[in-house]
């Protein structure tokens, strides 16, 4: 998420209230998750395991609970509680904002484009033309869709990503500020979930298709030309090349890339990166070959046996 204008540290350390390593007017450009930061960007951290990556990582101001040496040329915001700060950071550059209408004044809706009876569409959302949003589908603040897109009856665009942290007095949200941003020449199904970014985008590219009952989980990155079936569920931060097909559901752990025209067969669980131009199947997944090859010698087990006793 990059901010409206460029803040200074201090303006920054002083909306949080925390201590900063830095010069005063050092630039901040925006706050992002660590897979998507760029210069300008605050990144936060709240855990040694993850300190180097953040300290290392693109991210040009790091919100961390203790005190470090600063690498050159970044700064520091000192924090008791990065999670809470990193919160109160979204909360001010992207507050909710309430709706009075079910299509936003501030959205923007192109030409021979049709909205049905009972959709809602949020506050700064774009739409480009020829599009088709079909009843009760929800589209939140900020998505951006765009030409020649369908959107079936009862389709969430734009829902909070699933992030929290566990605390002893119970589950903390991540507030998310991102959006969703679709664009030409995509289908989406009736009852289909697309979770905006925590801070950056969730995006479905060029062509894609999705299939009725579909979860697309934050930040994640769906490329172009892809067919994803009925109750497939895919976690936040995927990436999925062009041309990949997921058949019904498949299921896919968060943080994974899937390679170019993959093929992913029904039921299957994804539970590390996979290459492309293979065909995949099983929990976990695997070469389809293989699998099936494994599948058939599991049969065999009991004739095994049998002969063991003779």
């Amino acid at each position: 998420m990059k901010f409206p204008i460029p803040y200074s540290l201090k303006q920054i350390a002083g909306i949080i209230n925390t201590k900063y390593v830095g010069d005063d007017d050092f630039p901040v450009l925006g706050m992002n998750e660590i897979h998507v930061v760029e210069a300008g960007d605050i990144v936060f951290v709240d855990h040694p395991k993850y300190y180097d990556k953040a300290l290392d990582s693109d991210a040009t101001v790091v919100l961390i609970n203790k005190e470090v040496a600063c690498p050159e040329g970044k700064a520091l915001l000192i924090s008791d509680d990065p999670f809470r700060d990193f919160n109160t950071l979204t909360n001010f550059f992207r507050p909710f904002e309430k709706s009075a209408s079910n299509i936003a004044p501030s959205a923007k809706i192109g030409k021979h484009t049709t909205i049905q009876p009972n959709a809602f569409i949020g506050n700064n959302v774009v739409i480009g033309e020829h599009c088709v949003i079909h009843s009760n589908v929800s589209i939140y603040d900020n998505c951006v869709i765009g030409d020649h897109v369908t959107i079936h009856a009862g389709a969430v665009l734009g829902g909070d990503a699933f992030y929290y942290k566990n605390r002893p007095t119970g589950y903390d949200k991540l507030l998310s500020g991102g959006r969703v941003v679709v664009g030409d020449h995509v289908d989406i199904g009736a009852l289909c979930t697309i979770d905006k970014g925590v801070t950056g985008d969730t995006t479905i590219k060029k062509g894609s298709k999705l299939d009725n009952q579909v979860h697309v989980g934050h930040d994640t990155v769906i490329g172009e030309k892809c067919l994803i079936a009925s109750q497939t569920g895919i976690a936040g931060c995927v990436v999925i090349e062009d041309e990949v097909i997921l058949w019904g559901q498949v299921g896919v752990i968060s943080g994974i890339t899937i390679g170019k025209k993959a093929v992913i067969m029904a039921q299957s669980g994804v539970s590390k990166s996979l290459e492309g131009g293979k065909n995949y199947f099983g929990s976990p997944a695997e070469e389809a070959r293989e699998k099936l090859k494994q599948l058939a010698y599991v049969k065999q087990i009991p004739f095994i046996l049998d002969k063991l006793k003779e």
